[in-house]
């Protein structure tokens, strides 16, 4: 039986991070990962695709998208549940045309659902900065999600696997609403 993966996603501050886990906690057959933690997590065991990412991560450059997708791979198939819930990725279009033609073309693993949660930049940017994270950086990663943000939602919609979640609501009300859309397809 294949594993389950629904992909979280959203712009920086959109709070995708806080909806993985908390829903994971709340679920016991879902594992949830998060891209930067698998890359930092590879570099940190000194494994062989960890010391490529970590030289890429020391000049500031990305991680290849095959490489992140590699490490995705094998963190879903090794995952201790049927479900994963993978948050922050694919960001860019390049890496989802990447990652949809290794995943969707892959007996081991089912992608469910990609679930956007969608709130407006200025909220977005309110709760970013209320993290204490640097105004610069959100501004260029907004810029950067927002880019591809059309082709992204086409093709999962294509796929019929998209998920709008509003995302201005209040925390609770969020999860639930993830939580309820989750509970139809595990």
């Amino acid at each position: 039986m294949p594993k389950k993966l629904i992909l979280i996603i959203g712009a920086p501050g959109s709070g995708k991070t806080t909806d993985a886990k908390l829903i994971a906690e709340k679920h016991p057959e879902i594992t949830s990962y998060s891209t930067g933690e698998l890359i930092k997590t590879e570099v940190e065991k000194g494994t062989a695709i960890g010391h490529i990412a970590k030289s890429y991560v020391e000049k500031g450059d990305l991680v290849p998208t095959q490489i992140v997708v590699e490490m995705i791979v094998d963190a879903v198939n090794k995952a201790p549940t049927p479900a994963v819930l993978l948050d922050g990725f694919p960001g860019k279009e390049k890496q989802m045309q990447y990652f949809c033609d290794y995943i969707f073309n892959n007996d081991k693993i089912q992608v469910v659902s990609v679930i956007e949660v969608r709130v407006n930049d200025e909220l977005a940017r309110e709760r970013w900065i209320a993290s204490g994270r640097d105004p610069e950086i959100f501004e260029h990663e907004l810029k950067s999600y927002k880019a591809s943000l059309a082709e992204i939602e086409a093709h999962y919609e294509d796929k019929h696997v998209l998920k709008v979640i509003d995302g201005e609501r209040n925390l609770d009300a969020v999860i639930t609403d993830i939580d309820s859309h989750l509970t139809s397809l595990l």
